[in-house]
């Protein structure tokens, strides 16, 4: 449910965001009607009409905040996945950077309407994101609250490599756990942490390969996953304390995963 807030999370994103952060995040489904539903039933969300030039879009809303897409996927045989937009001032030259820095643009850059232009490109090693120059749209209206997204974390076979690629592509600052054998970084930017990349070595999911991963907030980690069940998803991880609160990893009814997260507030 979407009642409760915490005391000083909400906040409109201004217009202008930093490149590099995560500022959008979007789900391409086979059944947008369906996947709607659940999420609706799950977060409370309601939704209106998106860039048409997406193809079939709406844009998911909360309390009259825009806080994630949900569009049609073309090919029955790419995987379902959602996929973090991270922000850019200059969408062309962040595609040309990625090409040079060894990964690869799928899609675009190409113009999303009065919202803003567009790239779906992928690392090195195959985690796939968006780049995002913002218009008319900046990106999520809301975040940290029930219902919003907030955390991105990449999980990568390991992390120095890879985390070379985005500093170059967005100037992170790096800061490495302090924990024996724990491969993970936080990337921060103005001194501001804002994802992380996570090693996990052979335990990388063999049908995922790399990927990013969304945080969803809720106010019950293990009532919410159990309404996953309930609306015909499934739990991965079972719920448990993690490294900033409770988490439990999820997937929907199509198999989007993505990670609920109760996160820990000081007292």
């Amino acid at each position: 449910m979407t009642e409760a807030r915490w005391p000083d999370d909400r906040r409109a994103q201004s217009a202008r965001r930093t490149p590099g952060t995560p500022c959008w995040v979007s789900l391409m489904a086979h059944d947008v009607a369906a996947t709607q539903e659940f999420y609706a039933e799950l977060f409370g969300w309601t939704y209106r009409p998106g860039p048409q030039q997406l193809g079939p879009y709406v844009r998911a809303m909360l309390d009259g905040y825009e806080v994630a897409g949900i569009g049609q996927l073309p090919d029955r045989q790419l995987p379902i996945t959602w996929t973090p937009y991270l922000a850019s001032d200059d969408a062309d030259a962040t595609a040309e950077s990625v090409r040079h820095c060894g990964g690869t643009v799928g899609v675009g850059p190409l113009v999303a309407g009065k919202a803003g232009r567009m790239a779906i490109a992928s690392d090195p090693a195959g985690a796939v994101f968006g780049i995002w120059q913002a218009a008319a749209h900046a990106g999520a209206g809301v975040a940290g609250v029930p219902g919003t997204p907030t955390w991105t974390e990449l999980l990568t076979r390991e992390t120095v490599e890879v985390a070379k690629f985005y500093q170059t592509l967005f100037g992170y600052h790096e800061k490495a756990a302090t924990r024996p054998n724990l491969d993970y970084l936080t990337l921060s930017l103005d001194g501001r942490p804002v994802a992380s990349v996570r090693g996990v070595g052979q335990a990388l999911p063999r049908d995922r390969g790399a990927h990013w991963m969304t945080y969803f907030e809720t106010l019950d980690v293990d009532a919410s996953a159990a309404r996953v069940v309930e609306l015909g998803g499934h739990v991965i991880s079972p719920a448990e304390p993690g490294r900033y609160g409770r988490i439990a990893t999820v997937a929907d009814p199509e198999g989007a995963v993505f990670t609920l997260i109760r996160s820990e507030r000081p007292s």
